[in-house]
């Protein structure tokens, strides 16, 4: 169901529309930026008052799976530009209209949905583009699973071919755990769809975020970002990762590679796993990462304003990097939808160059991102230091409101 909205077509006389799809904290960035701009923003997510609606000129609230729901949207608001910023998305959509109204999606419909299907965007790269990656096979059934497995061996992962941030993913160390892992992909995955991919393990010895960006000026890279992840899902991030020369030189030639094969304007959150001097591709993402969520405290413009500016066909020029810094997710459990926060003046002064970036969502239910800490200081480790050290000062209070009734 839609909410109202006031929509103004974009004419002489009145501001580009962009319509957002996805508006949590990595959209809210975006529509602020977009803003900054001149740009109207139309807020699209599955709930309401989701982050970037709290700043976004307009909002709606769907389920963007739905592809007649999605259609009569972008009908209805008529955007200049449309920004995916999640993968819950039904991409057929923007690539039918795409096609034949000639809608624009960023970086392009074919890249949103190429990497938002993890099937797509694997043979893309090892198949098309021989970019080394780890071993890996698809499967429709556990059946399937229990037949292909001695293509990758134990340990390995499986993942839904269609999820982010961890979900639907497991380890198997062993047969017995496949029914158990394929079980949990086709609930948490989206859509529930009955597909994943098994990966074996790659002896890597760190994972790097490289955001690489393609603009009207060439393409760019922010100095590499390091992170630590549970379950799939990142805790810390830090700026930059110290890399060699020629290992740096290899990670940008797989990332310009696979990036120049997409095609289109934006930030592209390019994972690579870094075994010695080797270099494997991992994942990628069309729009700014939430790794890159550092860059909003190291770099003079970060990951949401890259992408903004990218996508609307301007020049990036210079990246200034401003020194080590790190950025540590502030995460909470718990069933609520009031949410109080506490300590936050304590968190601040952890260090001189510190911030906080609380991220408003309404409601929780379960585990969920609800701020992120910011550092710069003298070192990578110090900076770390300081934003696990702000995270603890952080105190989140979690209450379930009674729902008012309207009068009979």
């Amino acid at each position: 169901m839609l909410n109202a909205l006031e929509i103004t077509t974009a004419t002489a006389d009145h501001p580009t529309t962009a319509l957002l799809l996805g508006s949590g904290e990595l959209g809210k960035e975006v529509a602020i930026e977009l803003m900054r701009l001149g740009i109207r923003v139309v807020a699209c997510d599955r709930y309401p008052n989701a982050p970037a609606m709290q700043v976004a000129s307009a909002h709606a609230v769907l389920d963007m799976k739905d592809r007649q729901a999605l259609s009569d949207l972008i009908h209805q608001v008529k955007p200049d530009v449309v920004i995916p910023e999640i993968e819950a998305i039904a991409t057929d959509v923007l690539l039918e209209l795409e096609q034949k109204e000639g809608l624009r999606v960023v970086p392009s419909a074919k890249a949103a949905s190429i990497t938002m299907n993890r099937e797509a965007i694997r043979t893309l790269a090892a198949q098309t583009l021989n970019l080394p990656t780890s071993p890996y096979f698809f499967a429709s059934s556990a059946e399937e699973v229990h037949t292909n497995i001695d293509k990758v061996g134990f340990p390995c992962i499986m993942k839904p071919v269609m999820s982010s941030s961890g979900k639907g993913q497991s380890t198997l160390h062993s047969e017995a755990d496949i029914d158990a892992a394929w079980a949990k992909a086709c609930s948490e995955g989206r859509g529930h769809e009955s597909r994943v991919i098994v990966e074996g393990f790659v002896k890597f010895d760190r994972e790097i975020t490289l955001l690489t960006v393609q603009a009207a000026d060439g393409i760019h890279f922010c100095p590499p970002i390091g992170h630590h992840q549970v379950n799939g899902d990142y805790h810390e991030s830090w700026q930059p990762e110290p890399l060699d020369e020629e290992t740096l030189l290899e990670c940008k030639r797989i990332a310009s590679t696979v990036v120049k094969a997409l095609g289109g304007y934006g930030i592209f959150g390019v994972e690579l796993f870094i075994a010695g001097k080797s270099v494997i591709f991992s994942e990628l993402s069309p729009r700014p990462h939430d790794t890159g969520m550092v860059t909003l405290i190291s770099q003079d413009l970060s990951e949401f304003a890259l992408h903004v500016r990218a996508l609307l066909g301007y020049p990036i020029g210079n990246i200034v990097f401003h020194g080590p810094s790190a950025s540590a997710a502030i995460l909470a459990k718990g069933s609520g939808n009031k949410i109080t926060y506490r300590g936050l003046q304590d968190a601040l002064a952890v260090g001189p160059d510190c911030a906080l970036r609380i991220f408003g969502k309404p409601d929780i239910d379960g585990e969920r991102r609800l701020g992120v800490a910011l550092a710069r200081a003298d070192s990578v480790e110090n900076a770390v230091a300081q934003v696990k050290a702000m995270r603890k000062q952080v105190e989140i209070v979690i209450e379930r409101e009674p729902e008012t009734q309207a009068p009979a």
